[in-house]
């Protein structure tokens, strides 16, 4: 067990190194993000937003970020070529859990700069209930990034990659977009924790990480 460890933390620290080295990528994400935060700014034109749409143009902006950023750990091993010497020297399951990790913490980061970009340049309702809506924020980034994780390695191998990832995640992440966009609702109008709604957000996570576990093995080895 502690060697699974040992392993899955050295697949995080060379892909976090990674792209420590090629930070135009990270660049061009953020511009993505800015440039898209700007359309919904001028198509306002200034108008307050209410609750609902507020919510609802905060988890397209996080998929959309998904779409753009989450595909990079298994296609960058495929593009430089070095999924091969992956193969040798890891075994599937810290290769999976290290790429998981990676895109927990990336998909937290680009969510969070963007909120932080939309609050700034939007005119959004204000957030009644600031702990629910963070707590609806990290589960949400963790469920996006689990359901793409697997789907990223699927498509590395394909030749239409950019095509083919948006279309493989929408029905696997609709279920947390849909739950995200409730508890989001529910943080802007005050109400009680929605307790049921992280829940299944939990819920979610934890039946995706294990089946995408089990599908890894197979999917890396082909």
């Amino acid at each position: 067990m502690s060697a699974m460890f040992k392993q899955t933390f050295a697949v995080l620290i060379k892909d976090l190194k990674s792209e420590y080295k090629t930070r135009h990528s990270i660049a061009a994400v953020m511009l993505f993000i800015l440039a898209t935060i700007t359309i919904i700014v001028f198509g306002t034109a200034g108008e307050i937003l209410s609750e609902s749409m507020t919510s609802g143009l905060i988890w397209i902006i996080y998929f959309f970020i998904a779409m753009t950023s989450l595909a990079r750990s298994f296609v960058g091993e495929e593009e430089r070529g070095t999924s091969f010497l992956l193969k040798l020297t890891v075994p599937p399951g810290p290769i999976y859990f290290g790429k998981l990790i990676y895109n927990i913490i990336l998909s937290l980061l680009l969510n969070s700069a963007a909120i932080l970009l939309f609050f700034i340049l939007a005119e959004a309702s204000q957030i009644e209930n600031i702990t629910s809506f963070l707590i609806t924020h990290v589960l949400g980034s963790i469920g996006i990034a689990s359901g793409t994780t697997v789907i990223s390695a699927i498509i590395s191998k394909a030749g239409s990659r950019g095509a083919l990832f948006p279309v493989l995640s929408l029905p696997i992440i609709l279920p947390i977009i849909l739950i995200g966009i409730d508890a989001t609702k529910a943080a802007f109008a005050g109400r009680s924790e929605p307790t049921d709604d992280y829940l299944l957000m939990i819920a979610y996570s934890g039946i995706i990480i294990p089946v995408s576990y089990i599908l890894f093995d197979q999917v890396w080895k082909d």
